[in-house]
């Protein structure tokens, strides 16, 4: 491959924003979560029933299609943004401009 074709190649890539939202599976107990409702009822919003923490990420990436985009921060969710024994993920994708 020449440097003309890696640059054509490149040209083709689109830049992504994936928002990640990590939780822990239902059957996982939420101590976090917990502690959260009851510093909310302990405020006086009694009407909160349950609460169950996460985390939210935001990662752009460079792809040549939104299914790669996607295919590439599962993968890094199942390897270390998430722990897959505990937790599921969601991925929001929204491409951002062309390269």
């Amino acid at each position: 491959m020449t440097t003309g074709d890696a640059l054509d190649r490149r040209s083709k890539h689109q830049i992504y924003l994936a928002e990640v939202m990590v939780s822990l599976k239902p059957v996982v107990n939420d101590p976090q979560g917990l502690a959260i409702r009851d510093g909310l009822r302990s405020l006086g919003y009694g009407e909160v029933d349950s609460v169950r923490a996460g985390k939210y990420l935001r990662v752009t990436v460079e792809a040549e299609t939104s299914e790669d985009a996607r295919s590439r921060v599962a993968q890094m969710c199942e390897q270390l943004l998430s722990n897959p024994v505990i937790e599921t993920f969601d991925i929001q994708l929204t491409a951002l401009s062309d390269r």
